[in-house]
């Protein structure tokens, strides 16, 4: 895709976790710093990094991570929130923080906060790139993500090489960009124990929002809903009746917070790198020689082989 044929600049929006979590279930563990600890997820986050630094040269990039594991505020709202997901174990929770550090030193914007998860940090740094004339491309594969696309936006699955619009949603998903918390309100994501409508799944769930647009419409009109065309569609009723007001919690857990505290007002531009930062970061994990290059290259520092 010819980036330049695009009049407005491209603002990159890492959504780091998913790369961090990819790279801590395949890396071998093999990989130890200088303390013993395993490193075998910042390698293979670095790896990813990499390739997204060299392929893409963005001006603006920002990176967010997930801290609000178990403080985030969908936990007050649902406290069964993601419950079904194992406490990270001290191991990985270190290397959090080496990837981290490794995005600072290479002058990348990092965003995390103890209340929004990285969605919500994306779809904030988003909004605001927005208004100073920016696009948005998402580097994540997280279909709740494609929630915050727009005309100009795309996400990108980088792993998979795939890459989609607003208007590419539909073909993926069975909803609209649009409808994306909604679909998810009504069947559920499994993924983050959120329940949705119980017995309203993937297939219902797209054919009342394709019907009614939106959650709010289908729940003010739910008297028509026994007479659509579908299977089910009595049992679909009664079933919305009785879950109502669990639709309208889901959604509020499924919508993306486009309004989380970025701190500063930021531009999310490339800064200056940390030549220093960088070295002492390959030292203390330990990286080759060749990941040490390209991470030299890559923040366009002058490299000097150990």
């Amino acid at each position: 895709m010819n980036h330049g044929s695009h009049a407005r600049p491209t603002l990159y929006l890492v959504d780091a976790s998913l790369y961090v979590f990819r790279a801590w279930h395949s890396m071998p563990d093999e990989f130890q710093d200088a303390e013993g600890w395993p490193t075998n997820a910042v390698h293979g986050f670095a790896r990813f990094l990499l390739e997204l630094l060299e392929r893409t040269r963005p001006q603006h990039i920002v990176v967010a991570f997930d801290e609000a594991l178990d403080s985030c505020f969908r936990n007050t709202l649902y406290p069964a929130y993601k419950a079904n997901r194992d406490p990270a174990p001290e191991a990985l929770k270190r290397q959090f923080g080496h990837c981290k550090a490794l995005c600072i030193a290479l002058g990348l914007e990092v965003l995390a906060h103890g209340e929004y998860e990285a969605d919500d940090l994306i779809g904030s740094a988003l909004r605001h790139a927005r208004r100073h004339g920016h696009r948005g491309v998402i580097v994540s594969a997280d279909k709740d993500l494609s929630q915050l696309l727009e005309a100009a936006d795309e996400q990108w699955d980088f792993a998979r090489g795939q890459r989609w619009g607003a208007d590419g949603v539909h073909a993926r998903h069975g909803v609209h960009a649009h409808q994306v918390a909604d679909y998810l309100a009504l069947c559920g994501d499994a993924v983050d124990n959120i329940p949705g409508v119980p017995g309203i799944g993937a297939k219902t769930a797209a054919v009342l929002l394709a019907h009614f647009g939106t959650l709010d419409a289908l729940l003010e009109r739910i008297d028509e809903v026994p007479f659509l065309r579908f299977r089910g569609a009595a049992a679909a009723a009664a079933k919305l009746r009785l879950h109502r007001e669990q639709a309208l919690l889901c959604r509020r857990l499924t919508t993306i917070a486009c309004d989380a505290p970025l701190g500063h007002e930021r531009a999310f531009e490339r800064r200056d790198p940390d030549a220093d930062g960088l070295r002492a970061l390959c030292d203390a994990l330990r990286f080759g020689p060749m990941t040490r290059r390209r991470l030299h290259e890559a923040a366009g520092v002058e490299f000097a082989p150990a």
